[in-house]
């Protein structure tokens, strides 16, 4: 009896192993391109904007895949990567109603085909010492055999490859382009001067630029324009200082006739500040408005007052002279949350932009236009004299003072409605010497229907190192981004273009994952101490000017003479109590930043350990509860 229960177990036990590699063979053949995306942001499924672009494609397109075998063998991670873009170029032919067709290659070591990669622009990486190159890029072809190409897929931009290849895809199914003018005296396409500065680094045009020119025809548009060239449909105008008269006419009508605005002004230009004027010296002037155009448009854009956020602010280091490493620059800041509009186009599905010393926009009473903001700050803000930060920017003063108001300010917004010409007596008399052009169109009073322009009061999130890492990779820059400010200014240029099968695409994976109730805490927490240790340094430095006075003998009551060398046994009690007083201020400052940091690394560890150990508990759990009920079950049954 026991030896045949023995016997019917093993082959359950058989039979279970076979079923199971059945079901799995079976699985795996028929339900092969079965997928179960758990992320949040859906980064593993094809997101509309990808199914609208493979769906409109009219003449078939060509992916070369180039990857070589032996880089995965080197490099696992790069072999999972491959098998993630092959299956995803998969899921792109599957898609596209057999407008898309894939080869796949394997380039081995002088032979034709790395020739071939190589004359497609694949980028080649040295795999050891006896110089063998290795591939892992993709080119793609259109009817007319014009060219795209990604030389190597960087496992940093794995959050970015539905974009990437998309875009690719896009450019080659959508060859014209529309045309995006840009009139800025900002080195956007790098400054001229780098080599004479030595900073070779600021030569490079900034990365917005780069992701504006893979998605528009940009022609630069002089400063001193009479007339905004016809076949430009979207105006970008960022930091017009010192605009002259002739061109902002040149604007205004372009906004009459029905031309696309992308306007960008600023307060306080980081950009701008952090590079030397002609003379050598830091510019006094920093800030850039148009009162006239704006006023007449029913904007308000205050030129001499910057918000400060708390919430999102941004860590820097603080000077050599202060006692904590690091503290909040609330004059830089994230916007999060619901400081991100989600019901605009451009902005639905962005999770974070960063801007710099930025300024505010309200609509004027009784404008008539339609006012919509895209970004906004918290609750947690405040507004501040643009000359204190551009004079003074100390992070810890700024903090210290830092008040937050309640109220939220509106720092970018589209403007919709049927503007009056900033110009009602016709265009200005051209500067002296300067002819006006033959074909200079006739004098718009109002716009011919109903204007559509984005005004943002900030330029700085054009800059870098607001949004932006540029690494080095044998000798071809790779961006990565950790905020989204180059998605939202294509994103609305995009919109202002009336085309948005891009927008979702650009705005997915681009945000960083902190530990928002952390960050939340730790920035309530920072911003309590810089206040007690405002108070606190005070009264350090006052009892500290009070111990010098006593041992030179020239305060208090009574002033003594200077160079009295001999003390009273009442200035000893006085020196040893202001001596006391002091130890006990430095006693109290360390225990606030000791607490401060105490709290937050409890908390952080907390949050990591309930991470890390939800999971596997709740699955223990569950195994314990079944086994139980199994048990109680088997009992009632043998009962």
């Amino acid at each position: 009896m026991r030896n045949s229960r023995l016997t019917f177990s093993l082959l359950g036990v058989v039979a279970a192993f076979m079923l199971a590699v059945g079901v799995n063979m079976l699985a795996d053949r028929l339900l092969g391109a079965a997928r179960a995306d758990l992320t949040e942001n859906q980064l593993y499924t094809l997101s509309p904007g990808t199914r609208q672009v493979l769906g409109g494609l009219q003449d078939p397109i060509t992916l070369r895949f180039f990857y070589s075998r032996k880089l995965g063998a080197e490099a696992p991670q790069f072999g999972a990567y491959a098998e993630r873009v092959r299956e995803m170029l998969r899921e792109y032919v599957a898609t596209s109603r057999g407008k898309l067709r894939l080869e796949i290659f394997d380039p081995e070591p002088f032979s034709e085909v790395e020739d071939r990669a190589v004359a497609l622009g694949m980028q080649g990486v040295p795999l050891d010492q006896a110089g063998e190159q290795v591939y892992f890029g993709l080119a793609a072809s259109n009817q007319v055999d014009e060219e795209r190409n990604i030389p190597f897929f960087q496992p940093e931009r794995e959050r970015f490859l539905e974009a990437d290849l998309t875009r690719l895809i896009f450019e080659l199914s959508s060859p014209a382009k529309p045309v995006l003018g840009v009139m800025s005296p900002l080195p956007l396409n790098g400054d001229p001067r780098a080599m004479m500065m030595r900073q070779p680094a600021l030569a490079q045009p900034q990365v917005v630029m780069r992701q504006l020119r893979e998605n528009f025809t940009v022609q630069d548009i002089a400063f001193d324009v009479q007339v905004i060239p016809p076949e430009v449909r979207i105006l970008l105008l960022a930091h017009p200082q010192d605009l002259p008269e002739a061109a902002q006419y040149a604007v205004d009508q372009f906004v009459m006739r029905g031309g696309k605005l992308f306007l960008m002004i600023d307060p306080h230009s980081e950009m701008q500040a952090a590079r030397p004027g002609p003379g050598g010296r830091p510019p006094t002037n920093t800030a850039s408005i148009l009162p006239r155009l704006l006023e007449a448009w029913g904007i308000e854009a205050p030129a001499d007052r910057v918000v400060l956020d708390l919430r999102g602010a941004w860590r820097v280091r603080a000077a050599p002279t202060e006692r904590v490493q690091a503290v909040d620059y609330i004059a830089w800041f994230n916007l999060q949350g619901d400081s991100v509009n989600r019901q605009e186009v451009a902005t639905a599905l962005i999770e974070q932009v960063t801007v710099a010393s930025s300024g505010y926009l309200r609509p004027r009473p009784n404008a008539g236009i339609e006012f919509i903001p895209l970004l906004t700050s918290s609750a947690q803000s405040m507004l501040v004299d643009a000359a204190r930060v551009r004079s003074e920017p100390s992070p810890t003063r700024i903090l210290a003072d830092f008040r937050a108001d309640g109220e939220r300010r509106v720092i970018a917004a589209r403007v919709r409605g049927n503007l009056r010409s900033a110009f009602q007596e016709g265009a200005p008399a051209p500067a002296e010497g300067v002819e006006r052009p033959a074909d200079f169109p006739a004098h718009l009073a109002r716009s011919e229907g109903a204007a559509n322009l984005v005004i943002v009061h900030d330029t700085d999130l054009l800059e870098d190192r607001f949004w932006v890492r540029v690494q080095e990779f044998f000798g071809q820059p790779v961006a990565n981004p950790f905020s989204g400010n180059g998605s939202f200014v294509v994103n609305v240029a995009d919109t202002l273009a009336g085309s948005d099968a891009m927008i979702s695409l650009r705005s997915r994976g681009e945000s960083q994952r902190p530990f928002e109730l952390v960050e939340d805490i730790r920035r309530q927490a920072d911003a309590q101490f810089r206040q007690s240790e405002q108070q606190l340094t005070e009264r350090l430095q006052a009892t500290e000017r009070r111990l010098r006075e006593l041992r030179q003998g020239t305060g208090g009551e009574g002033a003594r003479n200077t160079n009295q060398t001999v003390i009273t046994a009442e200035q000893r009690a006085e020196i040893d109590r202001a001596r006391e007083e002091i130890a006990n201020t430095r006693r109290q400052l360390r225990a606030v930043q000791l607490e401060l940091r105490r709290d937050i690394e409890t908390l952080e560890t907390w949050l990591r350990v309930f991470n890390i150990a939800l999971v596997p508990v709740l699955l223990t759990l569950f195994a314990v509860v079944l086994g139980v009920l199994r048990s109680r079950r088997r009992a009632r049954a043998r009962a």
